[in-house]
């Protein structure tokens, strides 16, 4: 059995504890009692029924000749582009497979932004694309509208009784999903397990339809895993790869030690995204968390609430320097070297099992995100306000000059205004900065178009408070990160400092059969999101930017004072 290489390095006082908890779960039978999916590990509220990705992969490796013979058929269809539609656990994977493979004809949308909507439209000859629709429950409002416009897309040009050919499905059983794939006549539909969380299903169908539409040898990337799986059996703790990873970032949560800062190779950058998610949506509730910190740039020092992650695959003196660096600082870090990029499937399992470790010993049940749903129900509030009046509800800024809207709870506004003396949007987003105390951590919410010009523009803006106030930083694009780490913003510890920047939108797309549009919904999420950010009592300031965000995040950059 050959699975990917992982060493870590602890403070003395953080080593003995992980140690304690080490013990505990041999000395305990935990590890058995998950396998067996004894939910008295976690709260025993209900956890025994997420519990399907213990042995997915296993069962998975016995769809393998279904996976090929649907690739095959990709290639017998000759679709030149595939476009999968879905939104976190339904696409952070895909995405992963499709970077770290280089599937360059293989597309993701997970945006309502109708800029990035155009953007991938344009990539697509639709004649010759396969579209790939994600849903688990098949209500998310999100793959559900992107279904709607593109069935419509391929209906005008090739006839609505010949556009189902060219769609594929992945849902759970009895959704709704799968009664619209049946009754358009689409291609394949592919079933998610009902006891399989969207986070945790990278090597469900979930993962593997999209792995096996890029040519991905499925029962070689399962053989893999599955030898992770066999390992996590392990009931000696300090012997099984996920069982000590998990006591790690347990028991250092804890300790206060709760930021997990990741750095991946180049080969596996995008893996950060879905520990992002896996992280965050899973232990970030009932006012405690472990944030996630990805693709956040290299600082000479780093404050002591930040635990280490470093992923290469084979060998990387570059990353080792790094590891060796911060542990000899005193900071507890990881280091794990894949065998291969196939291998990466190891990955998805080792940090399931351990982020479901963690959540034990933080006393949380790590399969639930009732935070989630806090921001779409505002957000259908507002959707539906739209379709009964025809425009959504005002807003008034409180601040408004001819670029830039700000926008924030009336007793933050008065906080701001009261510690600035020019009262300027360079000023007042400076003041809102300087409620970052130590140990907090900034995070960037972004609804614009997740394109490079926009991201490198973020990350410089991110990378001068990283170095004003030395905390952990965060950047996201919405409406993506609303189904990852939105839920531990909402639901962990009062510790975050947001950022929210929102546009307008210089052209709208509609969506067919609905009064509104895509811009819409984006509005809608931005503002639902923002309102529940506000209502748990977040220092949060939104930024609007007006109809070019480009040009307003460039102006932004050369205001700041910092």
């Amino acid at each position: 059995m050959s699975i990917n290489n992982f060493r870590y390095s602890l403070p003395a006082n953080i080593r003995a504890d992980v140690e304690s908890a080490l013990r505990d779960w041999t000395d305990n039978g935990k590890v058995a009692r998950v396998w067996t999916r004894d939910a008295s590990v976690w709260t025993d509220s209900g956890e025994s029924q997420w519990l399907g990705w213990l042995d997915i992969a296993d069962a998975e490796l016995g769809n393998a000749d279904e996976y090929r013979e649907f690739y095959e058929d990709v290639i017998n269809g000759k679709f030149s582009n595939i476009l999968l539609m879905g939104m976190g656990g339904s696409s952070l994977c895909p995405e992963v497979l499709s970077l770290t493979f280089g599937k360059t004809n293989f597309h993701i949308l997970d945006s309502t932004v109708p800029a990035q909507i155009a953007s991938v439209e344009s990539k697509l000859d639709l004649a010759s694309t396969l579209f790939i629709v994600a849903s688990k429950s098949g209500t998310t409002l999100e793959p559900n509208c992107f279904q709607q416009y593109f069935f419509e897309r391929v209906a005008a040009a090739a006839g609505k009784e010949n556009a189902g050919k060219q769609f594929v499905a992945i849902t759970d059983p009895g959704s709704k999903m799968e009664t619209i794939a049946k009754d358009a006549g689409f291609r394949h539909i592919f079933y998610g397990k009902p006891d399989i969380g969207g986070r945790f299903s990278a090597l469900s169908a979930f993962g593997m339809t999209a792995a096996a539409a890029m040519g991905i040898n499925v029962a070689e990337f399962l053989t893999l895993a599955s030898e992770m799986t066999a390992s996590c059996r392990q009931n000696n703790a300090a012997e099984n790869p996920g069982a000590e990873l998990g006591c790690i970032l347990g028991t250092c949560q804890v300790a206060g030690i709760d930021k997990l800062t990741i750095f991946a190779a180049p080969e596996v950058y995008d893996l950060g995204a879905w520990l992002e998610q896996l992280t965050a949506e899973s232990t970030g509730k009932n006012g405690v968390a472990i944030i996630p910190v990805d693709r956040e740039p290299s600082q000479s020092e780093y404050s002591k609430d930040r635990v280490f992650a470093f992923l290469s695959v084979g060998s990387d003196d570059a990353m080792d320097a790094e590891y060796d660096r911060v542990s000899a600082a005193g900071h507890p870090a990881v280091r794990i070297e894949l065998g291969s990029t196939t291998a990466i499937g190891q990955e998805f399992f080792r940090w399931e099992f351990a982020i479901a470790v963690a959540g034990s010993i933080m006393k949380i049940n790590p399969f639930d995100q009732p935070d989630v749903e806090s921001a779409k129900v505002e957000a259908r509030k507002l959707t539906s306000q739209y379709e009964e009046t025809g425009s959504l509800p005002d807003e008034e800024p409180f601040f408004n000059d001819s670029e830039i809207k700000l926008f924030t709870s009336s007793d933050y506004a008065d906080t701001l205004t009261s510690q600035v003396t020019d009262r300027s949007a360079a000023s007042l987003l400076t003041a809102h900065l300087d409620q970052i105390r130590p140990d907090d951590y900034f995070a960037l919410l972004g609804y614009i178009e997740m394109n490079a010009e926009h991201e490198s523009l973020l990350q410089e803006l991110r990378e001068k408070v990283l170095h004003r106030y030395k905390v952990a930083t965060c950047l996201g694009f919405g409406p993506r990160f609303l189904h990852s780490t939105g839920q531990a913003y909402k639901g962990g510890g009062n510790n975050g400092v947001f950022l929210q920047i929102t546009s307008d939108d210089i052209a709208d797309i509609a969506v067919p059969g609905q009064k509104f549009t895509f811009g819409i919904v984006k509005a809608a999420q931005a503002r639902g999101d923002f309102q529940v950010l506000i209502d748990r009592g977040r220092r949060a300031l939104r930024i609007h930017l007006g109809s070019d965000p480009t040009a307003g995040l460039r102006d932004l950059l050369k205001q700041i004072g910092i």
